[in-house]
């Protein structure tokens, strides 16, 4: 493989290695219905990435789908998997590998911070630590709204402690949207406007109530019907497990305005859009709005574990020592790791490449005459390849055995939300292979011994 430090070197899968990933993975793996027999992995995913369904299998839990695809390396946007075949990478690890893979910034500051100090806990400061608050507060616009930074591990728990601090006003409604997607730990799980996957642990955490995504008018009925009570709402930019649904235009700002009415925070779920996957830093900052407090967590760590609430104004002074922690918590090793990330992005101009390289892709889908394709939607490197026929899945699996890597958030929609260094070669090359996925994924169609197309209700960011 190349080297990859810049946003234009990463070399894309060539079409001999996109080859070899088809033929290896033509036979498909196991159906996601069954469990696949060592013989049935064996057949589908090469004889290595089978071995390891088996170990999964025997292993871990159920939580997840088995993956019959085992990835033991990558570097930039290409990942390889145990039996040697190359893949492009356009799924990022659910939005998670913003510099692609093995990234030498990344590796560089993990390596040098291990080797220096490693852990501290929340009873010392450490310096990488204060660069990294210092860094979010300003890329954020929250160093001029007197802003603070929480640091979490991961989304879920972002999002759990925002849940936390929008109890501090004292008031009692938490307002959240259908079909959001906001964690799976019972706090995060509450607002999730998923029944599907609150179901299993209900009763649910009281005091959260739901409206449609992107109806402002929703909103503001159902703030209105005990204003003085309402804590916080809740809503990600875009909604990306939910097939990147994107809503208008004025959403945002009018989402802005009725909290401010009301004096409740707007608590904006940055997970997904945030660390410049829009081709902006935040997906807030291209409606002109200032929120109350933001999660972020997926690409700000690299691939590592590391997540973050951005407090702005007010809402940034509302926790108080002893209310909330968390052991390993900006931890110096993530927390240099995440310093990279932003580094890389801001001196490379990969915001810049982002917004190219997303209206190239989203131009080609849009271009493309095929029966199956309903139009694109999304912004920067979020985009949602709309279906007209419930086919995601088998376009999933397609996509596999040529080579690339996708998933399917909904059953009509196909995701993409790869390295932010995704070159514009790489971009083409998928361009041109789409029509013929889409082809391989047609109703009718006699079905290939199918990959495992892992859905995000198989496997959840």
């Amino acid at each position: 493989m190349s080297q990859q430090p810049t946003a234009e070197s990463v070399v894309p899968a060539t079409a001999g290695a996109a080859n070899a990933a088809g033929a290896a993975s033509a036979a498909g793996a196991a159906s996601a219905a069954g469990a696949a027999s060592a013989a049935g992995a064996a057949s589908a995913a090469g004889a290595a990435s089978a071995a390891g369904a088996q170990r999964w299998q025997a292993s871990l839990m159920s939580n997840y789908a088995t993956p019959q695809l085992e990835l033991v390396s990558g570097e930039g946007a290409v990942v390889t998997d145990a039996d040697g075949r190359e893949y492009l990478d356009l799924l990022g690890g659910i939005a998670v590998n913003a510099l692609g893979h093995a990234h030498p910034a990344v590796v560089q500051a993990v390596s040098r911070q291990i080797a220096t100090i490693g852990h501290t806990s929340n009873l010392y400061a450490h310096p990488v630590l204060l660069d990294l608050a210092e860094r979010l507060l300003d890329i954020s616009g929250a160093a001029e709204h007197d802003g603070r930074v929480l640091f979490v591990n991961s989304g879920t728990e972002a999002n759990e402690a925002a849940f936390k601090i929008a109890r501090l006003t004292g008031r009692s409604r938490i307002i959240s949207t259908h079909n959001g997607f906001h964690g799976r730990t019972m706090g995060a799980l509450a607002l999730t406007g998923q029944p599907s996957k609150q179901q299993p642990f209900a009763p649910m955490v009281p005091g959260v109530e739901f409206v449609d995504y992107g109806d402002a008018d929703a909103l503001q009925a159902a703030v209105a019907a005990d204003p003085d009570q309402v804590a916080a709402f809740v809503v990600e930019p875009i909604q990306g497990e939910a097939g990147v649904n994107v809503p208008p235009d004025d959403y945002l700002a009018r989402a802005r305005a009725i909290t401010a009415d009301a004096g409740a925070l707007l608590i904006l779920d940055e997970i997904q859009t945030g660390v410049g996957r829009t081709g902006h830093w935040f997906a807030f900052q291209q409606h002109g709005i200032v929120p109350d407090l933001v999660t972020l967590a997926k690409g700000l760590g690299g691939g590592m574990p590391i997540g973050a609430v951005i407090g702005f104004g007010a809402a940034a002074a509302l926790l108080t020592p002893g209310l909330h922690g968390s052991t390993f918590a900006g931890n110096p090793v993530c927390a240099a790791a995440a310093l990279a990330v932003l580094t890389t992005i801001a001196d490379q101009r990969l915001l810049d490449g982002v917004q190219s390289v997303g209206k190239r892709l989203a131009q080609g889908i849009e271009e493309l005459n095929h029966p199956l394709l309903a139009g694109v939607r999304g912004s920067g490197l979020l985009l949602g390849i709309m279906l007209t026929e419930p086919v995601a899945a088998a376009v999933v699996s397609a996509a596999q055995r040529a080579g690339f890597l996708l998933n399917a958030p909904a059953p009509n929609v196909i995701r993409l939300a790869p390295p932010l260094i995704l070159t514009s070669a790489q971009a083409d090359d998928f361009l041109a292979a789409l029509p013929g996925l889409l082809t391989a994924a047609e109703p009718g169609r006699p079905p290939a011994r199918q990959t495992h197309a892992t859905t995000s209700e198989d496997n959840p960011a």
